[in-house]
């Protein structure tokens, strides 16, 4: 299988071109090649898909092999695979891409005939909670404002984020009976000015992640709807900066962010994981 290692600030999915290869079982390839020491190591897997609806469809997983429903450090990293590798023209500065969470609309910004930032609508948010909502994980009383940007999100305003231990509390917070069946991505923010946010986040079926695009945007309209921040929001990250502007006349969300590629190679999927399909 030919693939291309790409990131959004340190989030690294495993990509495939699906015009050209074909997997007949994502979720088991998903968490084979996601593996650090057994695999090539990601976040999860993402394949570049034909769509009828749109330019291209991005279909992803995560590293516990569980379909994601929108990534967006992964859609920023499709635009700019599809416009360098020439699969849309390379006049072409606007394309869409399918996802589970809706069709998503890619400025490109080119340097040198490479894509180098792309600027991603992520549509309109929804409020999923109270403003704020009390919760209780493991015995302490916290308060999260529920977000969704196609996929779930909590977010959690707090000092000190550097200092949590995410790898030991962040199962139960995307665990917790409040947000089941689906789970949730937990994000966790210190506000530092009425332009800049910080953030870490745990991602459902992930575990921590350097950058989660979707996750910045929740956590900054969260902070525009608590009256911390202005509408345009610098959110930083363990792999650096997402600009996020709301529009107040349409209501949506534009993140814009680099997308890099890393290498590209070839793997040989275990018959036992390539020809299992148990679980489609």
């Amino acid at each position: 299988m030919k693939f291309t290692k790409m990131h959004g600030l340190g989030n690294d999915y495993v990509y495939v071109n699906c015009f050209e290869e074909k997997i007949d079982n994502p979720p088991a390839v998903a968490r084979f090649v996601s593996d650090r020491h057994f695999g090539i190591g990601s976040d999860g897997l993402i394949m570049i898909n034909p769509s009828k609806t749109a330019d291209f469809e991005m279909e992803m997983y995560n590293a516990d092999g569980s379909q994601g429903i929108m990534c967006g450090n992964g859609v920023r990293c499709v635009g700019k695979y599809v416009y360098d590798h020439g699969i849309v023209d390379k006049d072409r500065r606007t394309i869409t891409v399918e996802t589970l969470g809706g069709i998503k609309t890619l400025d490109i910004q080119v340097e040198d005939g490479k894509a180098v930032m792309l600027t991603v609508d992520m549509g309109e948010a929804e409020l999923t909670s109270k403003l704020p909502e009390k919760i209780v994980i493991d015995g302490t009383e916290q308060e999260f404002t529920g977000i969704s940007v196609g996929n779930p999100h909590a977010v959690y305003f707090t000092e000190g984020i550097d200092d949590l231990d995410l790898e030991k509390i962040g199962p139960s917070y995307e665990n917790h009976p409040r947000f089941q069946p689906a789970r949730v991505n937990s994000e966790f923010i210190e506000v530092k000015s009425r332009d800049h946010i910080r953030m870490r986040v745990w991602e459902r079926g992930s575990g921590e992640t350097w950058a989660c695009g979707t996750g910045a945007t929740a956590s900054a309209m969260a902070a525009i709807l608590r009256g911390f921040t202005d509408d345009e929001v610098r959110v930083s990250l363990r792999g650096g900066d997402l600009l996020i502007h709301f529009d107040r006349e349409s209501r949506h969300l534009f993140m814009t962010g680099p997308a890099k590629e890393v290498f590209h190679g070839s793997i040989d999927i275990p018959e036992e994981i390539y020809y299992d399909l148990s679980e489609k």
